[in-house]
């Protein structure tokens, strides 16, 4: 463990690099829109016909089609302000968001990806110079506190079990969970079930006591690094919010029932200002 002075420098870096994410140009302030598709040709411009419309003022009224076929997306009619990853569009279908390489097309400075959310699929928009990212007035958080960082069991599923997870549009799925972790805080013993990530850590989605007060009223985020022989660091300093508390243009996935607790986390981050 390290010394508590160096431990909450270690946090305020990680929370000035989650707040560099967010401000990039390719961050989640940069969304500059979110559209769902038609089964059919879509059309894509900056003029107000458009089912997929960008910004007015930096894309042509008219830039092309998308077409959505049974699930399926590709580039119909394209002018040649349209690029597919920064060449001439291909007749064949889009890769989304699911892939580990998605497709991105792209208008001048806009950029926009193809995403899946349940029977929907869509077209999301990202523009560089949206204003929020010189406006937004910065995330906030609770003073780092060393009594927040826990040390949990992992109490695995062995099968992994399925727990539903739903997110903000109301799609309901079923993701398998590698298990629970189990901890102590204020003389109570409490367990999240956990997502697994990428590199090998866990995803906890919660709610507490602060949600829709202090905190962002759909729950926080918080991930950990791998476990070690069944032990979780299960630091709550870092729990963040997820990146709808930003946009209104994401599709965050809420914490499912069991993973609300019965007493506040005042650690990890504030909601929003206009969230308050």
């Amino acid at each position: 463990m390290v010394d508590e002075e160096s431990y909450r420098a270690e946090v305020e870096a990680w929370r000035a690099a989650q707040e560099a994410a967010l401000r990039a140009p390719e961050g989640w302030l940069s969304l500059a829109g979110l559209h769902w598709l038609n089964e059919g040709a879509n059309r894509v411009g900056g003029g107000d016909r458009n089912e997929v419309a960008l910004p007015a003022d930096a894309a042509p009224a008219f830039v092309g089609e998308l077409c959505l076929h049974e699930g399926v997306v590709t580039v119909g009619a394209a002018r040649a302000s349209l690029l597919l990853n920064n060449a001439p569009p291909e007749d064949r279908p889009l890769r989304d968001d699911a892939d580990p390489a998605p497709d991105r097309l792209s208008v001048g400075r806009l950029s926009m990806q193809v995403i899946r959310r349940g029977a929907r699929v869509g077209v999301r928009v990202r523009d560089p110079e949206r204003p929020a990212r010189g406006t937004f007035p910065g995330r906030r958080w609770f003073p780092v506190q060393p009594a927040y960082r826990l040390r949990a069991r992992l109490e695995p599923y062995d099968p992994p079990r399925p727990i539903a997870i739903t997110n903000v549009l109301g799609d309901t799925a079923d993701e398998l969970s590698p298990g629970a972790v189990v901890f102590s805080l204020d003389g109570r013993e409490l367990r999240l079930d956990a997502r697994s990530a990428p590199d090998g850590g866990l995803i906890i989605l919660f709610r507490d006591r602060t949600s829709g007060d202090t905190t962002y009223g759909a729950g926080r985020t918080l991930r950990t690094p791998p476990p070690v022989a069944g032990v979780v660091d299960l630091d709550f300093n870092r729990a963040a919010n997820p990146w709808c508390a930003f946009t209104p243009f994401a599709t965050c996935p809420l914490p499912p029932p069991q993973n609300r607790l019965p007493l506040a986390i005042p650690a990890g981050e504030l909601a929003p200002p206009e969230h308050t």
